[in-house]
């Protein structure tokens, strides 16, 4: 059973600090380190049963044996930034405002660590912020700043240390932990700690460790079923799905270079999981050889999914299981029951509200997340039924519609806005790998799963749609499969 701190049991209700705990209670961890990356789908983690057979990562399996898997965890918008800004202010897209990879964060926006800051943690933020503007230089709310600039590279990186430039050699996801385990080291405070790392893999371009590269040469990669240009596969399925798949984020001519790239980019996304599930593996041993691991609550989790091929696409901002859902593990030997499984449906929104829950803070903006602590806990709590989902078209990515969704423990609505097409709607249950379309089987549901949406957005302030100014040139991404501009 689990000692944490009391948190929320619905939300608005009083914070609960560790100085509050019952005395028969083992004092609660207070330190926190979040552990992002980038890209990583859901199932990709080896424990998982819907892992592939060859996949290996043993710190992320470790995690979910000595700690916790939440096991339906979700974005409320599938893209980087939005995601990005979701996790830092505990607020839908259509709130915070970055809705896509190109908005600026608003000055008024208020992220959780400064909350942190103000209640004695002290605070670190190393890796990828790719978030309001491609630049480095250090944001509000931390005391310790090692960032490069929008999406970096995975070798030789350039680095923002506390305001000024250093070039690293070596391999990113090394030197960004390796930044972070020094601040540990080094930082000489009696003060808890919260610690953001987040890491560039496994975005794309996918690149390994020069010592992993080629581990699954000879693997053979999965094809889902529903990656057949099939007319059964595509039956009741939106127009634009099957569109997509002659398109930059489509199975036929991804990133412009087509199928026989397919399988070379699956296995170097494979490799760079497993790179990356080493630098993991470093910051547990570190905690364990230096007697941290008893007051540090460490969290796993993933900006957005991806899409190996499901429906002909690739890449992510669909509603679709592999692009919505991510990776979660929650790890504190001592405090969170080894081996547990959660099955109750959290969000990015709610990591920051959680954070400053062990933190005994109250957050400071309005948000829309609420703490699951009481879930770590294995307490009763009357836990959200629904999640909601949203993704805005964007200017240089225009095969992907606005839309936005509802998804329940047992049904998944989504419509999209401003064009003539399908809607969705799957018994996520009986069909998770949503083939069959019920919308207009199940009418009746879907009218009444989109009022809930539509009350959603309203309650939340979202029914108005944000027009953003074009950045970037339009047709670079408008190619025909044999790579002719339209």
């Amino acid at each position: 059973m689990l000692s944490l701190v009391l948190g929320l049991a619905v939300v608005g209700a009083a914070f609960v600090p560790i100085g509050a705990l019952a005395q028969n209670e083992a004092e609660a961890p207070e330190n926190v380190i979040f552990i992002f990356s980038d890209d990583h789908r859901y199932d990709y983690m080896g424990f998982h049963e819907r892992a592939p057979d060859f996949l290996e990562t043993p710190n992320l399996d470790r995690m979910r044996r000595e700690g916790a898997h939440l096991a339906n965890a979700f974005v409320g918008t599938s893209l980087c930034s939005p995601s990005r800004a979701s996790i830092l202010t505990g607020q839908h897209a259509h709130r915070h405002g970055v809705v896509d990879n190109q908005r600026r964060v608003p000055d008024t926006t208020h992220f959780f660590p400064e909350t942190l800051q103000q209640n004695g943690y002290q605070t670190g933020f190393f890796g990828k912020w790719h978030m309001g503007r491609a630049s480095a230089e250090p944001r509000r709310g931390f005391d310790q700043w090692v960032a490069f600039r929008g999406q970096g590279s995975y070798f030789d990186p350039t680095l923002n240390v506390n305001g000024t430039t250093q070039q690293f050699e070596g391999y990113n996801a090394s030197i960004v932990t390796d930044q972070a385990l020094q601040w540990l080291e080094e930082r000489g405070s009696e003060k808890p700690f919260f610690m953001y790392l987040s890491h560039k893999n496994v975005h794309s371009p996918f690149r390994p460790h020069p010592e992993d590269e080629g581990r699954y040469d000879e693997v053979e990669m999965p094809r889902p079923q529903s990656m057949k240009n099939t007319r059964q596969n595509y039956r009741m399925k939106p127009d634009w799905v099957q569109e997509q798949r002659y398109g930059w984020h489509g199975v036929e001519h991804m990133y412009h270079r087509g199928m026989e790239s397919f399988d070379r980019r699956f296995r170097n996304y494979a490799e760079a999981l497993y790179s990356m599930d080493r630098e993991i593996g470093r910051v547990l041993d570190y905690l364990e050889q230096n007697d941290m691991a008893e007051n540090t609550l460490v969290v796993y989790m993933s900006d957005n999914g991806f899409m190996w091929g499901e429906h002909g696409l690739i890449d992510k901002r669909q509603m679709y299981a592999p692009s919505v859902r991510v990776p979660m593990l929650a790890w504190a030997p001592g405090s969170i029951e080894p081996g547990r499984t959660i099955e109750e449906m959290v969000q990015n929104i709610d990591v920051g509200p959680t954070i400053l829950d062990i933190a005994g803070a109250e957050p400071v903006n309005k948000i829309d997340g609420r703490s699951f602590l009481p879930l770590l806990q294995d307490r009763p709590v009357d836990w959200r039924d629904s999640i909601l989902y949203e993704y805005y078209w964007e200017w240089n990515f225009p095969h992907t519609p606005t839309m936005f969704g509802l998804r329940t423990d047992e049904w998944k609505y989504v419509f999209y806005y401003g064009l003539w097409d399908l809607n969705e709607l799957y018994n996520v249950q009986n069909d998770p790998e949503e083939m069959h379309n019920l919308i207009e089987v199940r009418s009746d549901l879907a009218d009444s799963l989109r009022n809930e949406l539509f009350d959603r957005l309203e309650a939340t302030g979202g029914l108005q749609i944000p027009l953003k100014r074009p950045r970037g040139g339009q047709n670079s991404e408008r190619r025909l499969p044999n790579g002719s501009q339209q």
